[in-house]
């Protein structure tokens, strides 16, 4: 096997040329370029940086990462730089890097959001931008990414700032007792600008300490990430892929549990162009050549000339 993914792992992601399907999700690799002290980002698609917001955020008080049975509960805060810091310390270099860089941004308002990513867009090295709309909106509380009314605004606002370069939407993983569904979500992101999708943010989950009686995670709630969400993500990118991306021809970032080639396979055979890894980086920082290493083997076995043409490629029951 090669030490780089052959060509028969090359993809495109709205445009982009990527090198392999393997994406390292927002939060997880660092604020930028510190993976690559340890991975060879070559044979990486593309890393994604910490969600910046306008300020700088120190983020939630410990403990903010707590382990779970096969999975990982976290409540940060979006800790990160800001906008500022970010643009004169660490988005210039973007460019030296061996792979894409998506660029995530955040914030508590459409004025934030708009304020990070007119930032972004004075570096041509930040190939593509990724909205992180699972953020509270300060005048409603609903997340941006839970309202198809403010996702619509949202996304149509950045789209004017962010005009030749790729624009991806993060959705959270909404599947019941909001108004809207994962597929309504999608669409109304398409519809407003947006380019691809990645699928999906962690879960909301809280874990308690039965000896103390009280929550592990110091802010009570967070998100759950990793293995334990793979099978519930897999019917979202499912669900989006057949109902509405297919057809409209709209990438998708599978996103949630891929530890193993297998799940990284099993994403693509649900619909998704590329996958992230994210907690997969904490059980082991080298997974992400693993995975590339074990999905070229499937594509040679599965005697395609592209990975992508396995794309949503599940055989019926």
């Amino acid at each position: 096997m090669s030490a780089r993914p052959s060509a028969l792992l090359n993809t495109s992601l709205a445009g982009l040329a990527l090198a392999s399907p393997l994406v390292l999700a927002a939060g997880t690799a660092g604020v930028l370029a510190e993976s690559a002290d340890i991975l060879d980002l070559s044979r990486i698609g593309a890393v994604v940086t910490k969600s910046i917001t306008p300020e700088p955020r120190t983020g939630n008080a410990p403990w903010r990462v707590v382990p779970e049975r096969a999975a990982m509960l976290n409540a940060i805060g979006l800790a990160n730089p800001g906008i500022e810091r970010f643009m004169r310390e660490y988005a210039t270099l973007a460019g030296g890097l061996a792979c894409k860089v998506i660029a995530s941004a955040a914030g508590f308002s459409i004025d934030d959001y708009e304020r990070v990513v007119r930032g972004f867009a004075a570096e041509p090295a930040l190939a593509a931008v990724e909205l992180n709309v699972s953020c509270p909106n300060v005048h409603g509380g609903t997340e941006f990414g839970a309202d198809t009314g403010a996702l619509r605004e949202l996304v149509s606002t950045v789209r004017r700032v962010w005009e030749n370069r790729p624009l991806i939407v993060k959705l959270p993983p909404v599947t019941i007792g909001t108004p809207a569904g994962i597929v309504d979500l999608a669409r109304t992101a398409v519809e407003s600008g947006a380019d691809a999708l990645t699928l999906c943010n962690t879960i909301p989950a809280m874990s308690i300490d039965p000896a103390t009686r009280r929550p592990r995670l110091a802010s009570v709630t967070g998100g759950m990430s990793g293995p334990a969400i793979h099978p519930i993500i897999t019917r979202l990118v499912h669900d989006v892929y057949q109902r509405f991306a297919r057809d409209a021809k709209v990438p998708i970032i599978g996103l949630g549990g891929v530890s193993r080639w297998q799940d990284a396979a099993s994403f693509i055979l649900a619909g998704a162009t590329a996958v992230g890894v994210g907690t997969g980086m904490f059980i082991d920082t080298r997974s992400p050549l693993r995975i590339i290493r074990g999905l070229e083997r499937w594509a040679h076995e599965q005697r395609v000339s592209r990975i992508s043409d396995l794309i949503g490629k599940l055989e019926a029951a």
